[in-house]
């Protein structure tokens, strides 16, 4: 079965890349969760929008994110959270509240898909988070979590 990705898996591709998989695959798992569409003439067209949007989103080059590593290492990044008694959290911090966070403090726009974290935070203080910027560049960025 050709597919078109429309977001990227894991060991398959990336967003706007045309693949091959097993039909079961593709129509069991892909296509019902929105990560894929069938391949057609017309879908070539999407192809194009969806690789410029991906582009947009994108680290320009090496030079440039350098820069936003800089920005993001700069300073300690503060995320306000519930908490109860003995700095407990309900739930974890997520990605999405990391990246947010990030975007408001370097003013540069940090995609959550980017941000690697390797234990969840559910904890009050002081974490470290990195974030894949470029294939040859990533920034450790120290995270205060704080109660609300």
């Amino acid at each position: 079965m050709k597919l078109i990705l429309t977001q990227e898996v894991t060991g398959l591709g990336a967003p706007g890349d045309v693949v091959e998989v097993k039909d079961g695959y593709g129509r069991n798992y892909l296509v019902p969760r929105g990560l894929a569409l069938r391949w057609t003439r017309g879908g070539e067209k999407q192809i194009e929008s969806i690789k410029s949007a991906r582009a947009s989103r994108a680290v320009r080059d090496l030079g440039h994110a350098e820069e936003i590593k800089t920005k993001l290492e700069a300073q300690p990044v503060s995320v306000q959270v519930r908490a109860g008694a003995g700095g407990r959290l309900f739930g974890a911090v997520t990605v999405g509240e990391i990246a947010d966070a990030l975007s408001s403090t370097s003013g540069e726009k940090v995609d959550k898909r980017t941000i690697v974290v390797t234990n969840p935070i559910k904890a009050l203080g002081t974490h470290e988070v990195s974030v894949k910027l470029h294939d040859g560049v990533s920034a450790t960025v120290a995270l205060n979590v704080i109660p609300a």
